[in-house]
């Protein structure tokens, strides 16, 4: 068996609206870089219920940030990572007091928050990569990462990026009722002229709706998901209350209520761009993170 030339240890943190995400990669060096997840955790904080309707953070949500946050560094000390980003992404930079509460995390928790913006979240999203093993870089893609507060749409065409934005479009927003028609209106007039310009032959799905969505139609991993099969659970899914979705389809608490605006969105995209599938990597913002880290770690430019 070959050795790695070289092997590195990073963590990301992706502060959501709907949940808050830890991931450490080993990156092995071989003759190309190999990233191994070495460990995950997903803790369901939902900053966007406060953010959406009271447009702050609240002492509550802090303390429970604040601890899961302080269990992050303790793994982050456990692994002996080179490098770490932990991004925050529409919650807190919406909220009045996200400054504030990132400061304090930084405090008590030892890490450093970047509230980025939704371009920048967009873009470290598309790092994420593993793209070429199911793009046609003859043919173009939209890349849609629906979040619980925002709507992330990369265009991907000639083998690059030539387009990318962020809409104020998530699931938490829509259940705590905070979506303006407004914004729907941009998203969907957007897509029309970006799919009139580039014609997107499918769809590239991310997040943990859609990743969902993937199992619950029982996909193997490399297997796109068919317009009229996500129509068809939408659908399905929408005659259910969240307590049916719980028992009947065997989701939990935290996924019941939010996958009904989560695959309204990507049946949307699906409409307004005439494209016939979704294509289910199931990377997102952490792994774009961690390959953002070994990139400038390369280059010299240590976190």
């Amino acid at each position: 068996m070959q050795e790695a030339n070289n092997r590195f240890t990073f963590g990301a943190i992706d502060i959501g609206s709907n949940a808050i995400r830890l991931l450490i990669d080993y990156v092995e060096e071989y003759r190309a870089p190999e990233f191994k997840k070495a460990a995950f955790v997903r803790v369901p904080i939902r900053l966007g219920e406060d953010v959406f309707d009271k447009g702050y953070i609240t002492t509550e949500k802090t303390s429970a940030l604040v601890h899961a946050m302080s269990a992050f560094a303790a793994l982050f000390r456990t692994f002996g990572i080179d490098a770490y980003k932990a991004y925050a992404t529409s919650a807190m930079r919406e909220a009045s007091n996200g400054r504030e509460v990132a400061d304090t995390i930084a405090r008590e928790c030892g890490i450093d928050i970047d509230i980025v913006d939704g371009n920048t979240e967009a873009r470290t999203i598309y790092e994420a990569g593993g793209l070429e093993k199911v793009l046609d870089k003859a043919k173009s893609y939209f890349y849609i990462d629906v979040g619980g507060g925002s709507t992330e749409v990369v265009v991907y065409a000639d083998s690059r990026e030539v387009e990318a934005r962020s809409f104020r479009l998530g699931t938490v927003r829509y259940i705590s009722e905070a979506v303006s028609s407004h914004e729907e209106e941009l998203f969907a007039a957007w897509l029309k002229e970006k799919a009139d310009c580039y014609h997107p032959s499918a769809i590239i799905g991310s997040g943990g709706n859609i990743n969902k969505a993937h199992r619950l139609l029982d996909k193997k991993p490399k297997d796109a998901i068919k317009a009229k099969e996500l129509y068809a659970l939408y659908t399905r899914l929408c005659k259910m209350s969240v307590e049916q979705r719980m028992e009947e389809m065997e989701l939990n608490a935290n996924r019941a209520d939010v996958i009904v605006p989560a695959l309204s969105i990507f049946t949307t995209a699906l409409r307004i761009t005439g494209a016939e599938t979704v294509v289910v990597p199931k990377l997102g913002l952490v792994d774009g993170i961690i390959r953002v880290l070994y990139r400038d770690y390369k280059n010299g430019r240590k976190s």
